[in-house]
């Protein structure tokens, strides 16, 4: 059993780091989700990022599509990826904000169950993820979240403004993104004067791991903004 495990663990591997992801996808989504799930876990601790990254997004798209089947199981892991977040579960929650994020953006229905928590990661009188890594985590999963539900994340903006001023490149850069996804007006004077932040930045949106200035970031929020007004 424990060699048949290595093998599909191998071969998950394998499948996040073809070159086409898609039918990778198709593939994972053969195992039974309960055992894809327990390895993708496993790579969100890649040294890797591409492999961190499309761990991430097959985690969104199975746990979405087992929820369609079984909601109870789906929330199960969802509190799994809380769990990993909290300081008593003893280890470092890596991939676990992003995968909320990917999986909340995939089914409505689990945004609508957990968006409120999430929003307490970044709020200093709730929930609030003292350790920076983490906070890339949950700032990226607002801007997932945000791209496709930005109702569901109302009164969330004020809270990402101070990552804007932060010295984490990252930060700025997710930040500057989730706020374009918002369309918040109050951060447009803010992302402006990000707009020529050089700051190099690894970004992972529609399946791709691409790298990109915070400044760029910046100039694509603000349109989104604008065009909204």
């Amino acid at each position: 059993m424990e060699l048949k495990g290595r093998r599909v663990k191998k071969h998950i591997k394998a499948l996040l780091q073809a070159e086409d992801f898609e039918t990778s996808l198709q593939a994972i989504f053969q195992y039974p989700p309960r055992l894809s799930v327990n390895f993708l876990f496993s790579f969100f601790y890649s040294k890797e990022e591409i492999i961190k990254w499309r761990s991430i997004a097959a985690m969104g798209r199975v746990v979405s599509r087992l929820a369609d089947e079984n909601m109870e199981s789906a929330r199960v892991i969802m509190r799994r990826l809380m769990w990993n977040l909290n300081d008593e579960s003893g280890g470092i929650g890596w991939g676990s904000a992003e995968a909320m994020g990917e999986i909340m953006a995939l089914h409505p229905g689990l945004a609508d169950e957990f968006s409120s928590i999430l929003r307490s990661y970044i709020r200093p009188d709730e929930n609030f993820l003292e350790y920076e890594m983490l906070q890339r985590g949950v700032v990226w999963c607002i801007g997932r979240l945000a791209e496709v539900y930005p109702e569901k994340l109302t009164e969330t903006d004020s809270f990402l403004l101070p990552f804007l001023e932060s010295g984490d490149a990252i930060h700025r850069g997710y930040a500057a993104w989730a706020l374009g996804n918002l369309k918040s007006l109050t951060a447009a004077a803010a992302l402006e004067c990000l707009t020529q932040d050089k700051a190099q930045i690894l970004f992972f949106s529609d399946l791709q791991l691409k790298p990109v200035t915070v400044g760029l970031l910046a100039k694509e929020a603000l349109v989104k903004i604008w065009k909204e007004k």
